[in-house]
């Protein structure tokens, strides 16, 4: 157990700065989505707002992928899924199922190990 413990640290040592980045960039594109989402496709600003936070995740995953393997650190953009869930909930009151929290939370354990999986 110990031996799995301390793969698991040097493996989010060694990607940290990636797996930082990716998240931002997981964050940016969730918010890009979400003014798309509120422009109706009708309101040219919150398009534009939208393309330039998607545009800011973007270069922000290519940024990402110098400081960290590709197999550790494209998972994480699947936290992109938690977010846009949380900008639903709270930003559009979409109600949110149980169901949708247990999958939150296997995206999240699923993206743990596979956080550790890179020694």
């Amino acid at each position: 157990m110990h031996k799995v413990l301390n793969e698991f640290s040097q493996s989010i040592k060694k990607n940290i700065k990636g797996i930082l980045l990716i998240i931002i960039a997981a964050i940016f594109t969730s918010v890009g989505q979400l003014f798309w989402k509120l422009s109706n496709g009708t309101e040219v600003k919150l398009v534009l707002i939208g393309f330039v936070c998607y545009g800011l995740g973007a270069v922000l995953m290519i940024l990402a992928f110098r400081f960290g393997s590709l197999s550790v650190l494209h998972p994480f953009m699947s936290v992109g899924y938690i977010f846009a869930i949380i900008l639903g909930q709270t930003k559009l009151h979409e109600n949110i199922s149980v169901a949708k929290y247990v999958a939150v939370a296997i995206i999240m354990l699923g993206v743990t190990f596979i956080g550790g999986g890179d020694v």
